[in-house]
């Protein structure tokens, strides 16, 4: 699949059931020597700009577990593990 099949795909947590961004307002983090994305970064920003409380989310490749037409499916157990790693 291409970068440009991905654009503009919702994200949505599918514990929570809630939508955290679109692919294309989110950063991607690469491996340089293999080229393959390791996670996504969806900044914490919501509707009409405002703040959403906290930092932006980092959703590691493992934690996708579907790709479909419209939107992209992640599974995340716990946001403050992922926090913590993301601090250290």
């Amino acid at each position: 699949m291409r970068l440009s099949e991905l654009s503009g795909k919702e994200i949505v947590d599918i514990k929570r059931a809630e939508r955290l961004g679109v692919l294309g307002q989110t950063d991607l983090e690469i491996n340089e020597q293999t080229g393959q994305i390791n996670a996504l970064i969806i900044p914490s920003i919501k509707w009409f700009g405002l703040k959403r409380q906290g930092q932006d989310i980092r959703v590691p490749w493992q934690h996708i577990k579907k790709i479909g037409t419209d939107m992209i499916i992640i599974d995340i157990a716990n946001y403050e593990a992922d926090k913590e790693l993301r601090e250290n």
